[in-house]
Protein backbone atom coordinates (compact mmCIF):
# COMPACT_ATOMS: atom_id res chain seq x y z
CA UNK A 1 0.00 0.00 0.00
CA UNK A 2 1.26 3.40 -0.80
CA UNK A 3 1.30 6.20 1.76
CA UNK A 4 -1.65 8.19 0.31
CA UNK A 5 -3.99 5.19 0.37
CA UNK A 6 -2.98 4.36 3.95
CA UNK A 7 -3.65 7.97 5.02
CA UNK A 8 -7.07 7.84 3.34
CA UNK A 9 -8.08 4.68 5.25
CA UNK A 10 -6.85 6.12 8.55
CA UNK A 11 -8.89 9.26 7.90
CA UNK A 12 -12.01 7.23 7.12
CA UNK A 13 -11.66 5.24 10.36
CA UNK A 14 -11.08 8.40 12.41
CA UNK A 15 -14.20 10.06 10.96
CA UNK A 16 -16.23 6.86 11.50
CA UNK A 17 -14.98 6.67 15.11
CA UNK A 18 -15.91 10.28 15.82
CA UNK A 19 -19.32 9.71 14.24
CA UNK A 20 -19.89 6.61 16.39
CA UNK A 21 -18.91 8.51 19.55
CA UNK A 22 -21.30 11.35 18.69
CA UNK A 23 -24.09 8.85 18.04
CA UNK A 24 -23.50 7.14 21.40
CA UNK A 25 -23.35 10.46 23.23
CA UNK A 26 -26.69 11.53 21.76
CA UNK A 27 -28.28 8.16 22.57
CA UNK A 28 -27.04 8.16 26.16
CA UNK A 29 -28.08 11.80 26.62
CA UNK A 30 -31.66 11.02 25.63
CA UNK A 31 -31.99 7.87 27.75
CA UNK A 32 -34.44 7.82 30.64
CA UNK A 33 -36.39 10.73 29.27
CA UNK A 34 -40.06 11.03 29.98
CA UNK A 35 -42.23 12.01 27.02
CA UNK A 36 -44.98 14.55 27.66
CA UNK A 37 -47.55 12.09 26.30
CA UNK A 38 -46.41 9.34 28.69
CA UNK A 39 -46.33 11.55 31.79
CA UNK A 40 -48.44 13.68 34.08
CA UNK A 41 -47.43 17.04 35.52
CA UNK A 42 -47.50 18.01 39.16
CA UNK A 43 -46.04 21.07 40.85
CA UNK A 44 -44.22 21.73 44.10
CA UNK A 45 -43.13 24.88 45.94
CA UNK A 46 -39.65 25.05 47.44
CA UNK A 47 -38.11 27.82 49.54
CA UNK A 48 -34.73 27.22 47.88
CA UNK A 49 -33.93 25.06 44.87
CA UNK A 50 -30.16 25.48 45.15
CA UNK A 51 -28.55 24.35 41.88
CA UNK A 52 -31.51 22.33 40.62
CA UNK A 53 -31.95 22.65 36.87
CA UNK A 54 -34.64 21.83 34.35
CA UNK A 55 -34.35 18.23 33.05
CA UNK A 56 -32.87 17.11 36.38
CA UNK A 57 -33.94 13.58 37.30
CA UNK A 58 -36.73 12.78 39.74
CA UNK A 59 -35.95 9.62 41.67
CA UNK A 60 -37.83 7.37 44.04
CA UNK A 61 -35.97 4.50 45.71
CA UNK A 62 -33.04 5.26 43.38
CA UNK A 63 -35.12 4.76 40.22
CA UNK A 64 -35.65 7.62 37.77
CA UNK A 65 -39.42 8.18 37.67
CA UNK A 66 -39.50 11.53 35.89
CA UNK A 67 -37.76 14.78 35.00
CA UNK A 68 -38.01 18.39 36.13
CA UNK A 69 -39.98 20.22 33.42
CA UNK A 70 -39.43 23.81 34.55
CA UNK A 71 -38.47 26.04 37.46
CA UNK A 72 -40.04 29.45 37.94
CA UNK A 73 -40.62 32.02 40.68
CA UNK A 74 -44.05 32.33 42.30
CA UNK A 75 -44.49 36.02 43.12
CA UNK A 76 -47.42 35.31 45.46
CA UNK A 77 -45.61 32.96 47.84
CA UNK A 78 -42.07 34.13 47.01
CA UNK A 79 -40.97 30.56 46.49
CA UNK A 80 -39.66 28.53 43.58
CA UNK A 81 -42.39 26.73 41.63
CA UNK A 82 -41.06 23.47 40.20
CA UNK A 83 -43.05 21.58 37.57
CA UNK A 84 -42.43 17.84 37.55
CA UNK A 85 -43.10 15.41 34.71
CA UNK A 86 -43.78 12.00 36.28
CA UNK A 87 -43.99 8.83 34.24
CA UNK A 88 -47.58 7.50 34.04
CA UNK A 89 -46.35 4.03 34.98
CA UNK A 90 -45.68 5.28 38.51
CA UNK A 91 -48.59 6.45 40.63
CA UNK A 92 -47.70 8.30 43.82
CA UNK A 93 -50.01 9.05 46.74
CA UNK A 94 -51.14 12.67 47.28
CA UNK A 95 -49.13 12.87 50.51
CA UNK A 96 -45.82 12.17 48.74
CA UNK A 97 -42.83 14.16 50.01
CA UNK A 98 -40.47 15.87 47.53
CA UNK A 99 -36.91 16.73 48.61
CA UNK A 100 -34.06 18.32 46.70
CA UNK A 101 -31.06 16.04 47.15
CA UNK A 102 -27.48 15.97 45.91
CA UNK A 103 -25.67 13.03 44.30
CA UNK A 104 -22.46 12.74 46.30
CA UNK A 105 -20.84 15.64 48.13
CA UNK A 106 -20.76 18.13 45.25
CA UNK A 107 -22.69 16.26 42.56
CA UNK A 108 -25.77 17.15 40.57
CA UNK A 109 -29.00 17.92 42.34
CA UNK A 110 -32.17 15.93 41.80
CA UNK A 111 -35.62 15.59 43.34
CA UNK A 112 -36.23 12.61 45.57
CA UNK A 113 -39.82 11.44 46.07
CA UNK A 114 -40.88 9.52 49.15
CA UNK A 115 -44.32 7.98 48.86
CA UNK A 116 -46.86 8.54 51.61
CA UNK A 117 -49.62 6.27 52.81
CA UNK A 118 -52.74 7.77 51.22
CA UNK A 119 -54.90 5.69 48.90
CA UNK A 120 -55.63 8.62 46.56
CA UNK A 121 -53.01 9.01 43.80
CA UNK A 122 -51.57 12.19 42.29
CA UNK A 123 -53.08 13.25 39.00
CA UNK A 124 -52.41 15.87 36.32
CA UNK A 125 -52.16 19.38 37.81
CA UNK A 126 -51.90 18.38 41.49
CA UNK A 127 -49.46 20.11 43.85
CA UNK A 128 -47.16 18.37 46.29
CA UNK A 129 -47.69 19.93 49.70
CA UNK A 130 -44.80 18.35 51.59
CA UNK A 131 -41.44 19.61 50.30
CA UNK A 132 -37.93 19.95 51.65
CA UNK A 133 -35.66 22.56 50.10
CA UNK A 134 -32.07 22.11 49.01
CA UNK A 135 -29.34 22.15 51.63
CA UNK A 136 -27.05 25.06 50.78
CA UNK A 137 -23.47 24.32 51.81
CA UNK A 138 -22.67 27.97 52.51
CA UNK A 139 -25.58 28.22 54.97
CA UNK A 140 -24.42 25.09 56.79
CA UNK A 141 -20.88 26.41 57.11
CA UNK A 142 -22.19 29.75 58.38
CA UNK A 143 -24.39 28.06 60.99
CA UNK A 144 -21.49 25.88 62.13
CA UNK A 145 -19.13 28.85 62.50
CA UNK A 146 -21.79 30.88 64.30
CA UNK A 147 -22.49 28.06 66.77
CA UNK A 148 -18.75 27.61 67.42
CA UNK A 149 -18.40 31.34 68.08
CA UNK A 150 -21.23 31.14 70.63
CA UNK A 151 -19.53 28.21 72.40
CA UNK A 152 -16.14 29.94 72.71
CA UNK A 153 -15.00 29.88 76.36
CA UNK A 154 -14.55 33.20 78.05
CA UNK A 155 -11.49 34.04 80.14
CA UNK A 156 -13.58 35.50 82.95
CA UNK A 157 -13.30 33.70 86.25
CA UNK A 158 -10.29 31.64 85.24
CA UNK A 159 -7.08 32.33 87.03
CA UNK A 160 -3.83 30.47 87.29
CA UNK A 161 -2.91 32.02 90.62
CA UNK A 162 -2.90 29.73 93.65
CA UNK A 163 -5.33 30.66 96.45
Amino acid sequence: MNRALLDLWVGIFVVAGIGALMFLALKVGSMNTVDAKDSYQVTALFENVGGLKARAPIKSAGVVVGRVASISFDDKTYEALVTLNLDKRYGFPVDTTASILTSGLLGEQYIGLEAGGEEVKLKQGDRLKLTQSAVVLENLIGQFLYSKAQEAPTDEGTSNAAP
